[in-house]
C-alpha cells in the first residue's frame, strides 16, 4: 500500500452544492482512503473533482458518451504525457464530475446518508482515474470488492448488500 496521496482539487460549479458544506471534506477524505487501499503509483498526481448539477453532467454524458441523460458520477482518465513531455511537469490522473439532484435523489431512495453516498461516488470515480472498470462481470467483481474495502476503512456499510445477486448488475458510469 501506497502512503504518497494524491494532490486532489474540488471544483463547486453548481449553487445546489451549497446545501451540502461538508462535500468536499468528504470527497478528500474517499479520495485518501481509496489512494491508501488502491494498489497504484499515485503520490503526487493531480485530480480535479467537479461538483455539478444534473443539467452540467448530462451534458458531458452527452457530449463525452453519447448519452443524453443525466447521471450520478463520470471519470475522464488524463492521457499520459510522451516522452519528450518536461520531467517536471505535474502527473494527472484525470477529473470526475459528480451530479448532485442525481445523487441525493439515489442516496434518499436507498435511504442511505448522502456522505456515504459521495463518498461511494468519489471512490469509484477515482478507481476509474487509476484503471478499473466494470464493463465485465470479473472486473466489476474486482472493482465492487475494491470499494468495499475501502467503504468499510471510512466506515461505511457495504452499498451492494442489498442487491440481488441473481439481477443484472447496476452499474455506475
Amino acid at each position: 500500500m501506497s502512503s504518497a496521496l494524491p494532490l486532489t482539487e474540488v471544483l463547486v460549479v453548481a449553487d445546489c452544492w451549497q446545501t451540502e458544506p461538508d462535500a468536499e471534506a468528504v470527497i478528500h477524505r474517499a479520495i485518501n482512503a481509496a489512494a491508501e487501499i488502491a494498489d497504484a503509483d499515485v503520490g503526487e498526481a493531480e485530480l480535479a473533482v467537479m461538483l455539478t448539477d444534473d443539467a452540467g453532467i448530462r451534458t458531458l454524458n452527452s457530449n463525452w458518451r453519447g448519452i443524453d441523460k443525466p447521471t450520478n458520477v463520470l471519470s475522464f482518465p488524463a492521457l499520459q504525457p510522451s516522452a519528450s513531455a518536461p520531467a517536471d511537469a505535474p502527473r494527472m490522473l484525470g477529473d470526475i464530475a459528480i451530479a448532485y439532484e442525481t445523487t441525493r435523489k439515489e442516496a434518499d431512495d436507498e435511504e442511505k446518508p448522502f456522505d456515504h453516498h459521495l463518498s461511494h461516488l468519489a471512490i469509484h470515480g477515482f478507481l476509474h482515474l487509476i484503471g478499473y472498470d466494470h464493463e465485465k462481470d470479473d472486473d466489476a467483481e474486482a472493482m465492487e470488492g475494491l470499494e468495499r474495502e475501502i467503504l468499510a476503512q471510512l466506515g461505511i456499510p457495504d452499498p451492494y448488500a442489498d442487491r440481488d445477486p441473481h439481477a443484472d448488475r447496476e452499474r455506475m458510469d
